[in-house]
């Protein structure tokens, strides 16, 4: 499994990326992308998102 990112629901906020242990999250323009190669399965980003545009799949 891996974070998947709602392009529709992030605001850009980047508290994801702050949380990531495995810096696997980056802006991608004004939206945050996870590269699934560098995700550790963690679901800290999920639980930081306030936005909730972030899920595991």
């Amino acid at each position: 499994m891996a974070a998947v990112v709602d392009e529709n629901i992030c605001t850009g906020c980047e508290t994801c990326i702050d949380e990531c242990p495995a810096s696997a999250i980056s802006m991608a323009g004004e939206k945050a992308k996870v590269d699934k190669d560098l995700c550790v399965d963690c679901a800290s980003c999920v639980d930081v998102c306030p936005s909730e545009a972030i899920h595991m799949e």
